[in-house]
């Protein structure tokens, strides 16, 4: 069996390469729905450092994925059942680190190849069952999703008992998905969220207040705080959320930034603050992010809101065609539907 994987050789350019995928050990899926991640894009415009782009390109992009089963030698799917590739594979055990912390884990389109193939061939253990009747457009960022969901596990973690006032930095999409996420783990506690763009702010309307960085009411406070900034940006939110956080807080650091960023450490003392991040997540994530989905529907019903573009994938021009769109969405996601 060939396989074609369209690899990212150089920013800009993609090219087909042939593979033989493993149909003795791994569940044989088709991709059905795919959807471009912020990580990509990076590679794709080149905005990573030289010397990463020489150590992990040409590797095929994309992480975020909902695909269906072909074929599976190890009879733990049948064919046509719809399921989520887990990125993430682990390469030894760790009774304490998990699997998306460990050194020696490989990610797909991180070094390793992506989804942008005509086949993925994955080990069962790294596939998780889709909920039946989840929209597949949601169902193929469901990756980006289950990262929020490890980031909320984290802090159940790491957080103590008073949940009475929970703030997210960042009005962007991981902002927005923690928010629902948060909302239907803790119904019960006030959630504020803080952001740069009113436009972006008028989608939380399941939030108990959305207010605008530089005008934010006074007197509000939070016992607890997740910053999904990112960038340099990222130094304000966290200046800002450590003048607001009350004493003992928790604070979840999700957005990623290419330089350094600077902290309070003194206040972060003073208040005795726990600061703690978060990077992807796991098979144990993917599968509560579908049980959450499936009990929740309103989360659903709001993530539709993050449908962005859908563009059908024929050719290497398509896809070119989608990351061009893609780079021009402020909000919500665009999804490939593959149709190779």
């Amino acid at each position: 069996m060939i396989n074609a994987v369209y690899r990212l050789v150089a920013p800009g350019m993609i090219d087909i390469a042939c593979t033989e995928p493993d149909i003795k050990n791994s569940v044989i899926c088709r991709p059905l729905y795919l959807s471009i991640c912020k990580a990509d894009q990076r590679y794709y415009l080149g905005n990573r450092s030289r010397e990463a782009l020489k150590s992990k390109l040409p590797m095929a992009l994309i992480h975020e994925c909902v695909a269906k089963v072909v074929f599976d030698p190890t009879g733990n799917f049948k064919p046509g059942e719809l399921v989520v590739p887990v990125p993430n594979t682990p390469m030894q055990e760790d009774d304490i680190i998990a699997e998306n912390y460990r050194p020696t884990s490989r990610f797909c389109s991180s070094g390793y190849d992506g989804f942008l193939r005509d086949y993925i061939d994955m080990p069962p253990e790294r596939l998780v069952r889709v909920p039946e009747g989840l929209d597949l457009k949601i169902a193929s960022f469901s990756e980006l999703i289950s990262v929020a969901v490890h980031a909320v596990s984290r802090f159940e973690r790491f957080s103590h008992a008073r949940k009475n006032a929970i703030g997210i930095w960042g009005d962007g999409n991981l902002g927005f998905i923690t928010a629902l996420i948060l909302k239907a783990v803790y119904p019960d506690a006030k959630l504020y969220i803080f952001g740069t763009v009113y436009e972006k702010l008028a989608y939380f309307a399941f939030a108990d207040g959305a207010f605008h960085v530089d005008h934010i009411p006074e007197g509000i406070k939070v016992d607890h705080a997740f910053e999904c900034v990112g960038g340099e940006a990222s130094r304000f939110a966290i200046a800002q959320i450590i003048d607001l956080i009350n004493p003992e807080g928790a604070i979840s650091l999700m957005g990623v930034s290419e330089s350094f960023i600077g902290i309070n450490t003194r206040m972060v003392l003073e208040k005795g603050l726990c600061l703690f991040g978060s990077s992807r997540s796991g098979v144990a994530d993917f599968k509560r992010t579908m049980e959450l989905l499936e009990k929740n529907p309103k989360i659903p019903a709001y993530l539709e809101n993050l449908i962005g573009a859908v563009v059908e994938i024929r050719s290497i021009a398509d896809i070119h065609s989608a990351f061009a769109q893609d780079i021009s969405r402020h909000f919500g996601k665009t999804v490939l539907k593959w149709e190779k």
